[in-house]
C-alpha cells in the first residue's frame, strides 16, 4: 500500500511538472513589427518566417542559457509598413509582451524604434541596408544585411567596364531608391562616367513604364540603374529590352534577380545585370542544406534573402544571449553579438558574417550575382569589376 502511494505521488508530481506554466520554462518572447497586410504583406511574411524558422530549430535543440532550457516564442504585430504603427507596436511588444528583442524589416520603422529602444533597453534587429540606421549612435541596434553603400563602387566598376560610360537613372522614386541614387551618381562620375539621363519613376503606383523608359533610353545609355520592388523592377527591365536596349543593369538590392526573372521571361533578358545573389542560386553547401530544410517545411516556396538573413540574425542573437548568460538584458546581449558572430557555426551563418562594428553594422564576405551568358554567376563583391 505504501509503495502504491509513493508511486501515485510520483506520478502526480510528474504530471504537475508537465503542466508547469510557461514562465517556469523560461519562455523568451521575440518581437516583430512589420507589414503583414497590404501591398508589402508578402515581404513582411518572408522576413517573419525566416525569424520563425530559426526559432523552431532552436526550440527543437533544447537550447539553454545559463544552464536552463529556453523556449522562444515570436510575437508578431502588423504595422502596415507605417512607422507610426511601428512605434506603437514596439511599445506594446516591450511593455506588454516583455520582448528583449524586436525585429523590424523597414528603415522607417527602425528609426521609429530607435527613438525609445535605448531607454527601454530593447535590442532592435533592423532588416534594412540603409547606412543611417547604424549611424545614429543607437546602442541597441544590429543591422542585419550589409550596408548597401558597399555594393555601389563594385557595381559601377563591373557595368562600366563591360558596357560603357553612359548611365541613365531609371530607378524608383521612393526614399530608399533616392538614397541609392545619391550614391550611384557621384560614384559613376568619379569612375569617369557620365549621367546621361535622370528619370526616376513611381514603381509603387505604375504598371506601365514605357514612357519613362523611353525617355531614359533616348539619351542612349550603356547602362541603366533600376530598382524598387522586384516585380516592377522586372517590368522596367522587360520594357527596356522591348524598346531595344542592349546594355547592362545596375539592380538596387531591394529587387531580387530571381523574382525579376518570371517578369522578364528568362535570365537571358537580364544579361549584364548585377545585383544581390539569389538564395536559390547560392552554391555554398551550407546554404544548399538550409534551403533543403526550408523547402521541406515550405514546399514549392523558394526562400529569398529576407528569410535566410533573418534566420541568421536570430541565430546570432540566441548565441549572444547564451554567451551573455541572460535573455532579458539587451545591453549585455548587444555586447556579445560580435563574439557570437565569430562563434556561429557555418551552417547557421548564411550571411557570411565575420564581424559587427561599434555601431551595430554587420560585415562579411559578401557574394553577389551577375548575369552572363544567360545564367547567374556568383562573384565575391571584392572581386567584382577586376
Amino acid at each position: 500500500m505504501m509503495n502504491r502511494r509513493i508511486a501515485t505521488a510520483a506520478l502526480g508530481l510528474a504530471g504537475l511538472a508537465a503542466c508547469l506554466p510557461a514562465s517556469a520554462q523560461q519562455v523568451v518572447k521575440i518581437g516583430f513589427s512589420g507589414p503583414l497586410s497590404g501591398g508589402a504583406a508578402q515581404y513582411g511574411k518572408n522576413t517573419l518566417d525566416g525569424l520563425k524558422f530559426a526559432v523552431d530549430e532552436l526550440n527543437a535543440e533544447n537550447f539553454q542559457v545559463g544552464g536552463k532550457k529556453v523556449t522562444f516564442e515570436v510575437v508578431a504585430l502588423d504595422d502596415k509598413y507605417n512607422p507610426s504603427e511601428t512605434a506603437i507596436n514596439f511599445q506594446r511588444l516591450v511593455q506588454e509582451s516583455k520582448t528583449p528583442v524586436v525585429m523590424c524589416p523597414h528603415s522607417g520603422g527602425g528609426f521609429a524604434i530607435q527613438t525609445s529602444n535605448d531607454r527601454l533597453n530593447a535590442l532592435l534587429l533592423s532588416y534594412t541596408s540603409v547606412p543611417k540606421i547604424t549611424a545614429m549612435g543607437n546602442k541597441h541596434t544590429m543591422r542585419i544585411p550589409p550596408d548597401f553603400s558597399a555594393y555601389v563602387k563594385p557595381f559601377v566598376a563591373y557595368t562600366m567596364k563591360r558596357f560603357g560610360k553612359n548611365l541613365a537613372i531609371a530607378g524608383a522614386d521612393h526614399e530608399y531608391a533616392k538614397e541609392w541614387t545619391a550614391l550611384v551618381k557621384p560614384a559613376w562620375e568619379a569612375a569617369g562616367g557620365k549621367i546621361v539621363a535622370d528619370n526616376p519613376m513611381s514603381y509603387n503606383r505604375s504598371t506601365d513604364f514605357y514612357s519613362g523608359v523611353s525617355k531614359a533610353l533616348a539619351a542612349k545609355p550603356d547602362v541603366l540603374f533600376i530598382g524598387g520592388a522586384s516585380e516592377p523592377t522586372g517590368l522596367v527591365a522587360k520594357q527596356a529590352r522591348d524598346l531595344g536596349f542592349k546594355g547592362g543593369f545596375i539592380v538596387m538590392d531591394q529587387a531580387k534577380l530571381n523574382e525579376m526573372k518570371p517578369v522578364v521571361g528568362s535570365y537571358a533578358a537580364l544579361e549584364g545585370a548585377v545585383g544581390v545573389l539569389p538564395v536559390m542560386e547560392d552554391n555554398s553547401p551550407n546554404v544548399k542544406a538550409w534551403t533543403a530544410r526550408w523547402l521541406q517545411k515550405y514546399p514549392g516556396r523558394e526562400p529569398g534573402s529576407e528569410a535566410s538573413l533573418n534566420y541568421t540574425a536570430m541565430r546570432v542573437t540566441a548565441l549572444a544571449m547564451q554567451l551573455a548568460g541572460t535573455t532579458t538584458d539587451a545591453t549585455a546581449i548587444r555586447t556579445k553579438l560580435g563574439e557570437a558572430i565569430k562563434k556561429l557555426p557555418a551552417a547557421q551563418n548564411l550571411a557570411n558574417y565575420d564581424a559587427i562594428d561599434a555601431n551595430g553594422g554587420t560585415s562579411g564576405d559578401i557574394r553577389v550575382a551577375v548575369v552572363e551568358g544567360g545564367k547567374i554567376k556568383e562573384v565575391k563583391l571584392t572581386e567584382l569589376g577586376k
